[in-house]
């Protein structure tokens, strides 16, 4: 008979040296980059594929040559209530990162926002809020390679990125309009010329006629 096949799970269990603390953090946040998930203290999980088994050995021989120790074991759950559980946890980190990034996508669309409504456009303002969507790009990217059971809040996270997008095309274009507009019209003198332009100019007065003398009337 058979049976759809199920999905197994890499788990790393581990042990360091209590001393220097610095050491247990750094592994921890190492593995937290990884995507993992812990089930308890020193014992994370991550799903079984070629990338996720060649991380846990490269965090295994770090911990092995600080003195700790590491194994590392492929694993299914017992059933699929366990395995809904583990999956479970994956989703909730993976939320939290994405609501992290929902709340910069608040900020970024005050921010675009706010210059409209002071009506400062300018090219710089286009740049820098450029460079800020292609972080969040970034960042959204990062958290999808992540995201291996698709967490709830992945959906409004795409759509909120997509608003952002939009947000800034619109912005741009308007920018874009008006220095557009702006090249079109005459230059503005200098005030200097402009106080000379408009200084009513002092008639001249007619060369006066030298009178031609008759030589009789000397």
């Amino acid at each position: 008979m058979n049976q759809e096949k199920r999905p197994s799970w890499l788990l790393l269990t581990y042990k360091v040296p209590a001393e220097p603390s610095k050491f247990r953090v750094a592994i921890w946040r190492r593995i937290r980059s990884l995507g993992a998930v812990y089930l308890q203290n020193s014992i994370c999980v991550l799903p079984t594929t070629t990338e996720h088994q060649r991380q846990f050995r490269m965090v295994q021989a770090d911990i092995d040559r600080a003195g700790g120790e590491a194994v590392i074991f492929e694993t299914l759950a017992l059933d699929g209530k366990q395995e809904e559980r583990v999956v479970a946890y994956f989703k909730h980190d993976r939320d939290q990162d994405y609501e992290e990034f929902l709340d910069k996508c608040v900020d970024y669309k005050k921010e675009i926002e706010k210059e409209v409504k002071a009506d400062h456009y300018t090219f710089a303002e286009v740049k820098e809020n450029d460079e800020d969507l292609k972080k969040l790009k970034n960042w959204l990217e990062r958290i999808k390679a992540l995201d291996f059971y698709g967490a709830p809040a992945r959906t409004t996270a795409e759509q909120r990125l997509v608003e952002c997008e939009e947000l800034l095309e619109t912005y741009a274009n308007e920018v874009f309009e008006r220095e557009q507009n702006a090249k079109g019209e005459p230059l503005e003198k200098p005030a200097a010329a402009k106080r000379a332009s408009t200084k009513t100019p002092t008639p001249k007065k007619p060369a006066a006629k030298k009178s031609a003398k008759r030589r009789g009337d000397e």
